[in-house]
């Protein structure tokens, strides 16, 4: 894709969005209305009852999605101003897709207090926040603060949604490959804010041997170099393991799940991995494997998180539909329970899954539908 072809598309607009009127304002009635004098009748009302704001105003259908860009998707730290475009184009997709309105807002690197203070603040506008491409561990505590002082769904793309849609790929790739999810022996490279969630949701579904390895090797309950919430989490799983490394661990494993970096698992590897194994080699823009080198050692499924190859396993099959789906249900957490049923349903979109079609394909019909509606019934 031309680089200066990109640029001037989002240049020739000034963005990617633009705010668009419900009603229009033609003449001194419909100013009326929708200004002075008529805008007295609607704040009074919700003076007096502050929770009409949520039907009076756009309050009650606009998300947050707030960013302060200290973890962006293959580019890392690149500050609250560079991470605008993600949240931007985020809110793009929730609109176009789902028709959420959603206003992309960038955060300075405060300290956490200071940061969840300033949405907490900001908070009566929206009727949900999203967060996006905040680095752990802070994007951990940031939510955890956020959901016990805010009446409105808190949201964080990279660890629900990553972990929703890694299990709806896994509960087919198993399939394919004739394995029982429960007795798959995963090991998860790459133990940020989307491998701890994803970890504890394949955990919290039944899967008992995954193993958690990071830049300093494998997490374990005793590691002095990773934080707590690593450390926790390796606890939790119980899973005794010898070994520091990737290479260490590789051996009979059933999947391997990349939420990491380029090129860090061989074919060598692969090939000693368990018979048909499953590589979910999610890193973008490059995958931490190439395709065509899993492929050639014998990989039964392969999944990246890029369009250009077959099985995309990203968070836009989840946060279009999730969102929408909050808003109607009047849920206001998405919880291990809430996580698995969107991701079973996502996964039974495929009724006959295959090695090249585990996962429904990002402009398939009816995904934002199946997840918003997963949604709904999740409340009955």
């Amino acid at each position: 894709m031309d680089k200066d072809e990109i640029v001037k598309s989002h240049a020739t607009h000034t963005g990617v969005l633009e705010m668009a009127p419900e009603l229009a304002v033609e003449n001194k009635t419909d100013l009326g209305k929708a200004y002075t004098p008529g805008v007295a009748t609607i704040s009074k009302a919700i003076e007096k009852d502050p929770s009409l704001k949520d039907q009076l105003t756009l309050s009650g259908k606009l998300v947050a999605v707030v960013t302060d860009g200290s973890a962006v998707l293959g580019l890392g730290n690149i500050g609250p101003a560079g991470g605008l475009p993600v949240v931007e184009g985020k809110s793009l997709l929730y609109k176009d897709l789902a028709g959420v309105d959603a206003l992309p807002i960038a955060i300075k690197q405060v300290p956490i207090d200071e940061f969840v203070q300033t949405v907490q603040n900001t908070s009566l506008s929206f009727a949900g926040i999203h967060l996006e491409d905040i680095a752990a561990p802070r994007c951990f505590e940031i939510e955890d603060k956020l959901r016990q002082t805010l009446d409105i769904p808190v949201y964080h793309d990279d660890q629900e949604g990553t972990a929703i849609v890694v299990l709806a790929g896994l509960l087919n790739a198993a399939k394919v490959v004739g394995k029982n999810l429960a007795d798959l022996k995963v090991v998860l490279n790459g133990v940020g804010a989307s491998g701890v969630a994803t970890a504890k949701l394949l955990h919290g579904v039944g899967v008992q041997h995954i193993t958690l390895v990071d830049i300093d090797g494998v997490v374990k309950p005793d590691s002095t170099t990773y934080n707590t919430y690593q450390t926790t989490l390796a606890k939790e799983i119980g899973l005794n393991v010898t070994g520091n490394s990737l290479d260490d661990v590789i051996d009979d494993q059933d999947v391997f799940i990349g939420l990491s970096d380029a090129d860090v698992l061989t074919g060598a590897q692969v090939e000693r991995m368990a018979d048909q194994p499953i590589i979910f080699a999610l890193a973008n823009p490059k995958p931490e494997i190439d395709p065509a080198v899993a492929h050639a050692a014998h990989a039964g499924v392969v999944a990246t998180g890029s369009g250009q190859y077959p099985n995309q396993v990203n968070n836009i099959l989840v946060f279009p539909g999730l969102f929408k789906g909050l808003l109607l249900s009047g849920l206001k957490s998405v919880d291990l329970a809430v996580e698995e049923v969107v991701a079973r349903a996502l996964a039974q979109m495929i009724t006959a899954p295959t090695s090249e079609k585990i996962i429904p394909g990002v402009f398939d019909d009816g995904v934002v539908e199946t997840v918003t509606q997963a949604l709904l019934n999740s409340k009955k």
